[in-house]
């Protein structure tokens, strides 16, 4: 595997460099779960690419709704243009098992 290679005009500025450092000393410790945070627009997808590629390891990139999906998709596929980045979306819109009522005890 070549490795992820990012490609971008920007540098990480503000608080990304100090975000990407704890994120990667993170999982260096194995931490199970960790939260970044930031407002819209604060270059949080940005961030992550810089994780992305200081790993070197795939990774899955979990979208609550479809139209944030196919935007992280779009920007990875920017920032990554030499990886496979791949769009999964489910067509389910919720999914409730409480919904099922038997008609017949068989």
């Amino acid at each position: 595997m070549h490795g992820f290679k990012l490609v971008s005009k920007y540098k990480p500025t503000g608080d990304q460099p100090q975000a990407i450092k704890d994120l990667l000393a993170g999982l260096k410790s194995k931490k199970r779960f960790q939260t970044l945070l930031g407002v819209t627009g604060s270059g949080k997808t940005y961030t992550m690419a810089n994780v992305i590629s200081k790993i070197n390891r795939p990774t899955l990139v979990i979208s609550h709704n479809k139209t944030l999906a196919a935007q992280l998709y779009s920007e990875f596929k920017e920032f990554f243009p030499e990886n496979a980045v791949e769009y999964f979306v489910s067509y389910y819109d919720y999914y409730q098992p409480e919904a099922y009522i038997p008609h017949a005890d068989v």
